[in-house]
């Protein structure tokens, strides 16, 4: 059995960046899948999906780099689920994306970060 995602998305905001106590990164960042179709009724519709996605290391470096706000980017991974206990002390569960790699999709990539 095999665990892979691919998506193809734009970022919502600038990548989010940690330098770890190793000197390794972590990079987070939200991606936007839409979806467009048609009811049976004739009204078209077009759904809007986040998709949290994680980054490590060298590719986290990347990321910092080469992705901005609003760049289109297809993300190769898998999938990961969590579960922790909140403020509130009630368990959460949540899910993302740890890209194994990525592609800009732009046709003119953006400056690099100064």
């Amino acid at each position: 059995m095999s665990n892979q995602v691919q998506i193809i998305g734009r970022l919502g905001a600038e990548p989010e960046v940690k330098t770890l106590e190793n000197g390794g990164k972590l990079a987070r960042f939200n991606v936007a899948v839409s979806e467009q179709y048609t009811k049976r009724n004739g009204e078209k519709v077009k759904d809007v999906h986040w998709h949290s996605v994680v980054a490590w290391g060298n590719l986290a470096g990347i990321a910092e780099r080469i992705l901005h706000k609003g760049s289109r980017v297809n993300i190769d991974g898998k999938l990961l689920n969590r579960v922790y206990v909140n403020k509130e002390g009630k368990r959460q569960m949540s899910s993302e994306i740890v890209a194994n790699a990525f592609m800009l999709l732009d046709l003119k990539p953006k400056t690099e970060k100064s």
